[in-house]
C-alpha cells in the first residue's frame, strides 16, 4: 500500500514542498535566498510546462 501511495502522491508532495520552500525563502531572506527561491519556484513551473507540452492538445487525438 505504501508503494502505491508514493507512486501516486510522491511528485505532487515534492512539488508542494519545493513551492513552500521557495515562497518562504523569498519572504525571509536576501542574497543566496533569492537564488534558492528562484530555483525552488522554477522547478514546479518547469515540470508543469514540460507536462503540458508533452501531452499536446487532447482535441487532436
Amino acid at each position: 500500500m505504501n508503494k502505491r501511495f508514493l507512486h501516486l502522491w510522491g511528485m505532487p508532495i515534492l512539488l508542494g514542498v519545493l513551492t513552500s520552500i521557495g515562497l518562504v525563502s523569498a519572504l525571509l531572506g536576501d542574497g543566496i535566498w533569492d537564488i534558492v527561491s528562484a530555483f525552488a519556484l522554477g522547478v514546479p513551473v518547469a515540470v508543469g510546462g514540460w507536462h503540458s507540452l508533452r501531452k499536446g492538445d487532447p482535441r487532436t487525438r
